[in-house]
């Protein structure tokens, strides 16, 4: 009897589809529990997407979590035997903190691990098979490609201590040069220029690989690059459908190799994701190698509703705060030829658009332009620093443009002193920016969290401080408030979805170098 697949959901018969092609390929499958020990979690917290973890404590007193991630559990409970490769799938469901619900929700992964002895053809075909569960989805994909040695020997080369990667690593994340610029004078290291050429290294492969030549410093750089290029040879690749990213990294306690990801037009994030994984198998299993990825299958069920938005791939959607910052950059935006035929400032639209020129606006409120943007819902937008920082959102920061300068402040009465001896009590609508500023200052605080008029705060004594954004100071003096501290610099800065970097990546640097431009 024949089964018509297509009665199934999109994530169920890609899920089927894939099964039938890992059992093929000689992968077993593997089953586990609901539960896992805390501690194993608690050991690995870096590995992790979030801290946060669902636990319990069991029936005979052992403290149980719902399971987060499947990759630690098949590295702790697989033992290969000397010599051998074991290879398996799963599908399973993992739970983890939803930053939009404020909950734990529940993700239905399916991947592929190779774990023991294994060579580079082993690891060619987790690529291959990484390729063909993008192509079962059933729309354009592109698998990115990075290898964790060339960011670790370009880091050795500039004598980064170790401890001090983490921080540059999560500018390369976020493909921030003035991050990285900042980042590195911190650290005392006076030319950041080959961190920022990083950032450029994404594209076709070949030229990438060519590219990325001109930047090799040492033995282990030149080895990584030979080991992507090799593996890219082997590779089917039609279109632009492989791709590569050098500044695609992983953590740096685990990953050791090659590292890729994912993504399908019409969804907004990464829907694979996977690597060599060494040093976290080592953890367990002494002189061991490990590659894997997993497929979010959640995601595929919005591909749906993404087909029947997503009409006009080629126009490039710009979230754009409304008031003076978003009029000024318009303006600019228009002065090189992505102006509207209708004007800006009169109409009352919240989407206006330009067909030829590609281009198409959203007026936003300026909390929520990230928002947009990290959902894809816009492909760019134009933010302040204070909103990426308070929200972290997965975006890449692309630009300071270097409008909208002002700063970050603790402000307080003109007679204040600060009483050690008690929490000092901070009013503020950034909430995470205080928290996180006193946490480093060892300070204990009682958070107030206002929405306006921070200033009346401590006029009223509902506060000691207020922590707020401080442009010209007059508002403070004429309250008989005074700016105490300074400690982040804030102006607008220039965001892409991640997704959206990728499918529409000439569109979206044309406009980000003319906007540079007229910036100057």
């Amino acid at each position: 009897m024949n089964f018509d697949l297509s009665i199934l959901k999109r994530a169920e018969r890609t899920a089927l589809q894939l099964r039938a092609l890992a059992e093929r390929a000689g992968y077993r499958k593997y089953h586990m529990g609901r539960f896992e020990e805390y501690g194993l979690y608690q050991d690995n917290r870096s590995f992790l997407t979030s801290e946060q973890v669902l636990t319990f404590t069991d029936l005979d007193g052992r403290l149980l979590a719902l399971k987060p991630d499947v990759t630690l559990s098949i590295a702790k409970n697989v033992q290969p035997a000397p010599g051998q490769c074991e290879k398996y799938y799963y599908n399973e469901k993992v739970y983890r903190p939803s930053r939009e619900s404020h909950t734990f929700v529940e993700i239905d992964q399916m991947g592929l691990e190779c774990m023991g002895t294994f060579t580079q053809e082993d690891v060619r075909d987790q690529l291959l098979l990484a390729l063909d569960a993008l192509a079962l989805c059933g729309t354009e994909f592109r698998l990115e490609l990075s290898h964790m040695g060339f960011l670790t020997g370009l880091l050795d080369a500039l004598g980064v201590q170790e401890r001090l990667r983490p921080a540059l690593l999560e500018q390369i994340r976020r493909k921030s040069a003035h991050g990285l610029r900042q980042e590195s004078a911190k650290i005392g290291l006076t030319d950041a220029d080959d961190l920022c050429a990083l950032l450029e290294l994404s594209g076709p492969v070949e030229e990438t690989l060519t590219r990325a030549g001109a930047l090799v410093k040492n033995e282990q750089m030149a080895q990584a690059l030979s080991e992507l290029a090799g593996l890219c040879r082997q590779l089917p690749r039609e279109g632009e459908e492989v791709t590569v990213d050098l500044s695609l990294a992983g953590d740096m306690e685990y990953y050791n190799g090659l590292v890729f990801q994912g993504y399908l037009s019409g969804l907004a994030a990464p829907v694979l994701k996977g690597g060599r994984y060494d040093l976290l198998a080592r953890k367990f299993n002494p002189g061991i190698s490990a590659v894997g990825f997993a497929l979010y299958l959640n995601e595929l069920d919005r591909l749906e509703t993404a087909a029947a938005d997503d009409q006009e791939n080629t126009i490039l959607n710009v979230a754009l705060p409304k008031g003076r910052l978003g009029d000024k950059v318009y303006n600019l935006l228009a002065q090189v030829g992505y102006g509207c035929e209708e004007n800006y400032n009169d109409t009352r639209k919240l989407v206006v658009e330009n067909k030829k020129a590609g281009i198409r606006y959203f007026l936003v409120k300026p909390s929520d332009v990230a928002i947009y943007v990290e959902h894809g819902a816009a492909d760019v937008g134009i933010v302040g620093k204070d909103i990426l920082t308070e929200s972290n959102p997965d975006v890449y920061e692309l630009l300071d443009t270097g409008l909208g300068k002002c700063r970050m402040c603790v402000a307080g009465r003109n007679d204040f002193e600060d009483d050690p001896g008690r929490a000092l009590r901070v009013a503020t609508k950034f909430v995470n920016i205080a928290k996180d500023y006193y946490a480093r200052q060892g300070r204990d605080i009682d958070i107030i969290k206002l929405n306006g008029s921070i200033e009346l705060a401590p006029l009223l004594g509902l506060s000691d401080v207020i922590v707020d954004i401080v442009e010209t100071g007059t508002t403070l003096k004429e309250n008989d408030l005074k700016v105490l501290t300074e400690f982040l610099p804030i102006s607008a800065r220039f965001i892409a979805n991640k997704a959206s970097y990728t499918f529409k990546k000439q569109a979206l640097t044309t406009l980000l170098e003319k906007l540079q431009e007229v910036i100057g």
